[in-house]
C-alpha cells in the first residue's frame, strides 16, 4: 500500500496555511517535512517487520499507465483530509486510478471523481489558481461522467456562506449555507441518516431505502431554480439536498466510501452504469438519523513490543497477576475489519500511551490505520498525542501536521484529549480565541466536523452544588457518604492527573472552540459492567449544542437503549464488552430497533 501521490498543489507555504485562503497542498504527503520523516523511517519498519507486501510507486504507475482507460479512474486530489478511503474503495471495486496533475488531466478523463475535504473558501482558492475551475465546468457542461463527494457536491453551486460569501463553480443554482442549530439539531450533521429519493439517480438504485453516512456542517436547499437537478433529499431539520444528478453527472452529500456495502454499491454503479445486480440488496427500513454505535479499540505496545488491542478497569490496562502484563484482547487491524463486519457504525482507535511519545515516530499505528482503512468502509477516528510536539533533535512539528499524518494515513477524525484541557483551561481563564491551539488549527483547516475532543473525568461528590465553583448536580446515585452531588473533575495524562476544570466547562469550552464532536468517557465507570453514566451524559449533551459520544460501562444491550432514551447522545461506544464477545454489536442493534430506536441495521 503506497502512500498518497504528490498533489499538484505543492507551492503553497506554512503562513499561508493559516490564511483564509489556505490551501491543502502542505498536507500532501510530497510537502510536509514530516510526512517525509514518516516515509522514510516508515519503509524502514515495513521492511524489517511487516508481513504484507507493499508494492512501490513506480510499479503502481506503470501499471496505471499500462491498464486499459476503462478501468482507470481519474480522481482530483487536492491534498486535504481523508481521501485515502475513497482510493481504497475505487480500487476495492477493481480499477486502477489516475491522479489530476494538471487542468488537461480532467479535460481528457473517461470518468471523474472529485472528493471534497475540507472547507470551500480554501478548495475554490485551490481550484482557480491551478486553473482546475475552468476544466471542471467544461467537463461537467460536456455532461462526461462525473462523481462529487461531499464538498465536490457544494462547489457545484453558485455560492456558500462559509466564512463567505465564497464563488462556487456556479453550475448548479442555489447557496450552501449552515444547518440552523437553533432548532434543536446538533451541527454538525454527523451520522447515517435515510435518503428520500425524488428521481430517477442510476447510482442510487441499489441504496434499497439504508443509510448512509453524512459528516457536515453546510447544505444546499432545494428550489424551484435546481429541482431539475436535485436526485435525492435527506431530512435534518429540513429537507436539503443529498444528491444530484443531470445525465452523466452526478455528485452526493453523504460519504459513499464512508457508508458500508451501500456506500460501495453507490460507487459500483457509477463505476459499471451499465452493469445489473444479479441479487436484489435487502431493503431496509431508514426514516431518520440513526443512533450509532461505536467500537472502540485501546491500542498500546506490550511488553514485548507488539501492538495490541487492551482494555482497562478504570484505565488500569494490566493483568493483575504476577506477571502484571498487559491485557490482551486482539491484533487491532483484525478486530476492526471484524467489528465492521459485525455491523460497527464507526470504529474508534485511541493510542492509550500516545501522551508520552512522539506520536509521529508511533509507525505501527501509522501503519494499523492504513491498513484498515484498505477493507473497513466506515468512519475511522484515532486519537492520542496530537499536540505540538519538538523531537530529540530539537524539529518543531505542529499539531497541524501531526493530525495531517493521521488524515493521510486512514483517519477521518482525531480524538483530542489532554490537549484540549489545557486549552480549554486558558480560554476559560482569558477569554481569547488565539486561533493558534491544536483544536483550533485543525478545526479551521479540516473542518469542526474532523475534530473530537475526548473528556475524561472522575465523579467528585459533595454535600452541597456550593462547595465548588464549577457546576455541580445532584447525583441519581449518591456517594459513599451519602453525598447527594458530585462536579465532575476533568483529567490528563490517560487519567493520572486531575485539573482544574470540571467536564462541563471544559465541554462549553471546545465547542467555542471548534470542535466537532465529544467523546464523553467516565473513570468511574470504566470497565465495570453496570452502565453509562446517564447523570455525567445528559449534563453534557445538554450543555452543548455538538453530537455527544456516551462511553464507559455498558455491560448489557439494555444499557444502550438507556443512555439513548434518557439522554441526547448521538452514539454510544463500547470497548471491553465487544472485544470478549460478551455482547455482540448485532445484539445491541436488533436490542435498540426492538424498542424503537432508529439503529443501521
Amino acid at each position: 500500500m503506497e502512500a498518497a501521490p504528490p498533489s499538484p498543489f505543492t507551492s503553497v507555504s506554512a503562513s499561508q496555511l493559516n490564511s483564509n485562503t489556505r490551501s491543502f497542498s502542505s498536507f500532501s504527503s510530497s510537502s510536509s517535512s514530516s510526512s517525509l520523516l514518516f516515509s522514510r523511517n516508515y519503509a524502514i519498519y515495513r521492511n524489517k517487520h511487516s508481513r504484507v507486501k507493499f508494492k512501490s510507486s513506480s510499479t503502481l504507475s506503470l501499471r496505471a499507465s499500462s491498464s486499459s482507460s476503462d478501468s482507470v479512474v481519474t480522481l482530483l486530489d487536492y491534498g486535504a483530509g481523508n481521501v485515502r478511503s475513497v482510493r481504497n474503495a475505487i480500487r476495492f471495486l477493481g480499477f486502477d486510478i489516475k491522479d489530476v496533475q494538471t487542468p488537461e488531466d480532467i479535460l481528457n478523463a473517461n470518468r471523474l471523481i472529485f472528493p471534497g475535504v475540507g472547507a470551500f473558501a480554501a478548495a475554490m482558492d485551490v481550484l482557480n489558481k491551478t486553473g482546475m475551475a475552468e476544466a471542471l465546468c467544461t467537463y461537467i457542461e460536456k455532461d462526461r461522467p462525473f462523481l462529487g463527494i461531499c464538498l465536490g457536491l457544494q462547489l457545484l453551486f453558485e455560492s456558500s456562506e462559509e466564512n463567505g460569501p465564497v464563488n462556487g463553480l456556479g453550475l448548479i443554482p442555489g447557496v450552501v449555507g449552515r444547518f440552523n442549530s437553533s432548532n434543536g439539531f446538533r451541527v454538525p450533521h454527523i451520522g447515517w441518516n435515510a435518503l428520500q429519493i425524488t428521481k430517477d439517480s442510476e447510482i442510487l438504485d441499489d441504496v434499497g431505502n439504508r443509510h448512509v453516512y453524512f459528516v457536515h456542517s453546510y447544505r444546499a436547499m432545494p428550489s424551484d431554480d435546481n429541482k431539475e437537478w436535485v436526485s435525492s433529499t435527506c431530512n435534518y431539520g429540513e429537507n436539503f439536498i443529498a444528491s444530484i444528478r443531470r445525465g452523466n453527472v452526478h455528485a452526493v452529500q453523504f460519504h459513499p466510501e464512508k457508508s458500508g456495502d451501500v456506500g460501495l454499491s453507490v460507487l459500483r454503479r457509477f463505476l459499471y452504469p451499465k452493469s445489473t445486480m444479479l441479487k436484489k440488496p435487502t431493503e431496509g427500513k431508514a426514516s431518520k438519523l440513526a443512533k450509532r454505535v461505536i467500537a472502540c479499540l485501546d491500542v498500546r505496545a506490550n511488553d514485548k513490543g507488539d501492538l495490541v488491542v487492551t482494555k482497562g478497569d478504570q484505565y488500569d490496562v494490566r493483568e493483575h497477576t504476577k506477571e502484571n502484563e498487559v491485557r490482551n484482547l486482539g491484533k487491532p487491524v483484525e478486530l476492526a475489519g471484524q467489528y465492521y463486519k459485525d455491523g460497527a457504525d464507526e470504529i474508534s482507535f485511541l493510542n492509550i500511551t500516545g501522551f508520552r511519545d512522539f506520536p509521529l515516530g508511533d509507525l505501527p499505528m501509522l501503519q494499523v490505520l492504513r491498513l484498515t482503512s484498505e477493507n473497513v468502509f466506515v468512519p475511522l477516528t484515532v486519537g492520542g498525542g496530537i499536540r505540538d510536539f519538538t523531537d530529540a533533535n530539537g524539529r518543531y512539528y505542529s499539531s497541524l501536521e501531526v493530525a495531517s499524518e493521521y488524515f493521510r494515513s486512514g483517519a477521518d477524525k482525531i480524538s483530542i484529549g489532554s490537549d484540549a484541557v489545557y486549552v480549554a483551561e486558558e480560554y476559560i481563564k482569558t477569554g481569547v480565541k488565539t486561533g493558534k491551539s491544536s483544536l483550533e488549527q485543525i478545526s479551521r483547516v479540516y473542518g469542526n466536523q474532523a475534530v473530537v475532543v475526548s473528556i475524561d473525568p472522575r465523579r467528585v461528590y459533595l454535600n452541597s452544588p456550593d462547595d465548588v465553583k464549577f457546576k455541580a448536580i445532584r447525583v441519581t446515585n449518591p456517594g459513599p457518604k451519602g453525598e447527594e452531588y458530585a462536579w465532575y473533575q476533568c483529567t490528563v495524562s490517560g487519567g493520572r492527573e486531575g485539573r482544574p476544570i470540571g467536564a462541563y466547562e471544559l465541554a462549553k469550552a471546545v465547542e467555542d472552540l471548534g470542535a466537532g464532536e465529544i467523546l464523553l468517557n467516565c473513570i468511574d465507570c470504566d470497565g465495570q459492567g453496570k452502565g453509562f453514566d446517564v447523570d455525567l451524559i445528559k449534563l453534557i449533551s445538554d450543555a452543548v449544542s455538538i453530537p455527544v459520544i456516551a462511553s464507559s460501562g455498558a455491560g448489557v444491550v439494555e444499557h444502550f437503549s438507556e443512555v439513548f432514551m434518557k439522554s441526547t447522545a448521538s452514539a454510544a461506544l463500547a470497548a471491553g464488552i465487544f472485544h470478549r464477545k460478551e455482547v455482540p454489536i448485532q445484539s445491541v442493534k436488533e436490542h435498540l430497533f426492538n424498542q424503537g430506536i432508529e439503529v443501521r441495521i
